[in-house]
């Protein structure tokens, strides 16, 4: 965790967050073009972080996501969070079409990596260990009607 941590916390806790989720992906995605990979607005807010790759399952194209991580172990755990919003992000379902199989970038390091969804008790410890993390979280279980997807991933 950072300085900036606690900022980063209450401005991830806003309701409405998931309206900017576009922006807030684009200029990430663009700071981290210009810095060659070396910095992500989670970077600046001291938040762990990794890149997913995953191939789209209409498309097939490959597609990366930057995603607020939490390190559990020799794995990672994400959750498919949207800021709590409605909808399920894209990424979800790629993963779930491709198998699990996918490309992460976390700590200037690429490697593929398997994932797996978790249920249940696996997924409930999961959370819990997420919300030490981010414990916003838990206002985006409560914003949404749907269950936030929780994946471990673990390096192939």
């Amino acid at each position: 965790m950072g300085l900036l941590t606690p900022l980063a916390v209450r401005i991830g806790a806003l309701s409405w967050m998931p309206k900017l989720l576009p922006q807030v992906v684009w200029v990430d995605r663009n700071l981290h073009r210009l810095s060659r990979g070396r910095v992500t607005v989670l970077d600046i807010a001291g938040l762990p972080n990794l890149n997913l790759t995953v191939r789209g399952r209409k498309s097939g194209v490959e597609r990366t996501t930057p995603l607020l991580c939490v390190p559990d172990g020799d794995t990672i755990l994400i959750a498919g969070s949207y800021f709590g919003g409605p909808k399920m992000p894209l990424w979800v379902g790629n993963l779930r079409a491709a198998n699990g199989a996918a490309q992460v970038q976390f700590q200037r390091r690429t490697f593929p990596v398997r994932a797996t969804e978790l249920r249940d008790d696996a997924r409930a410890a999961a959370w819990r260990t997420m919300l030490e993390t981010w414990p916003n979280y838990a206002k985006y279980e409560a914003r949404t009607d749907r269950l936030i997807p929780v994946f471990r991933l673990e390096r192939q």
